[in-house]
């Protein structure tokens, strides 16, 4: 008996071992190494050699007292929360305009896929060829409503909003997905029970609709945060944080640290890049805890 025990479990360790050698290769050594970059000044020299001097938390103290800092916060604030407010709320009235069952509707949603299967690369080139200031389509299209042009990616007033539009256009399939498949989980006959109750359309969706669709809901808007929170490719290949930082983010800010000048600065880089997994893990494990509270006991 204990050969057979010993047996099993030696096969459910074998079968656990390459993704636990996945996880360690390519999550907690990166990880590891990112935390051990953020606590020591590295330079390009001290980087190869490995010989960088121990600066605990300088790297941060430099982070907070950037100017960039403020500027790069509020930017995340807006891009990440103005995304997830609009990809959801779109989201869910396509979901539920595709619940309906009327010609054609699996083919929409098919093509509603399109750009969340598409590389970021070629939708974020698209998005800066249709508002290019020039030839940009957006503008042609202004010019035939008699308005003038309008510098969407040039200008420090329009650039953040211009790549939040493009990133919101990217993630409501995503949205649509997820939702529409909580909605095909509720049972019909707690509608038809509602209606046979007297409850309208609004009634439903808020009393029955919603109530249901919280847990998917929940996980959707915390799985858009985590993904918006590191957006990258979008805004530096449209606008590349600019013109003038207006459209930096904590994600093109740890970049450029690193990356991004001649002169890199490896440390600061890989705090910025910290503080936002610090801030994606706590949203997780607030969504978790939350998720515990309203579990039946």
């Amino acid at each position: 008996m204990r050969v057979r025990l010993r047996s099993g479990q030696w096969a459910a360790w074998a079968f656990l071992a390459p993704v636990v050698l996945y996880l360690v290769v390519f999550y907690a050594y990166p990880l590891y190494r990112n935390v051990e970059l953020s606590l020591r000044n590295y330079t390009v020299r001290s980087f190869v050699r490995g010989d960088a001097p121990f600066a605990g938390f300088g790297n941060y103290l430099k982070v907070f007292a950037d100017p960039t800092f403020g500027p790069a916060l509020w930017h995340t604030v807006v891009f990440t929360v103005v995304s997830l407010v609009f990809q959801f709320t779109i989201g869910l009235a396509l979901a539920l305009f595709f619940t309906k069952n009327f010609p054609l509707s699996a083919t929409l949603r098919a093509l509603f896929l399109v750009p969340w299967l598409l590389p970021l690369i070629v939708s974020a080139s698209t998005w800066s060829w249709l508002l290019n200031s020039e030839s940009g389509v957006v503008n042609a299209a202004l010019g035939l409503l008699g308005l003038g042009p309008v510098n969407w990616l040039t200008s420090p007033d329009w650039s953040l909003w211009s790549v939040t539009v493009a990133n919101i256009w990217i993630g409501v399939p995503f949205n649509l997905v997820v939702l529409y498949s909580g909605l095909q989980a509720i049972p019909a006959s707690v509608y038809e029970a509602a209606a046979l109750d007297g409850a309208n359309r609004r009634q439903r969706f808020w009393r029955i609709t919603f109530p249901l669709l919280r847990p998917v809901s929940a996980i959707t808007l915390l799985l858009g945060l985590v993904y918006t929170l590191k957006v990258f490719d979008i805004i530096w290949i449209m606008t590349r944080g600019g013109p003038s930082g207006s459209s930096t983010t904590f994600a093109t800010w740890s970049y450029r640290l690193g990356f991004g000048n001649l002169v890199p600065s490896f440390g600061p880089g890989a705090a910025v890049g910290n503080l936002l997994i610090v801030t994606a893990l706590v949203f997780g494990l607030v969504y978790i805890r939350t998720l515990h509270r309203r579990a039946p006991s």
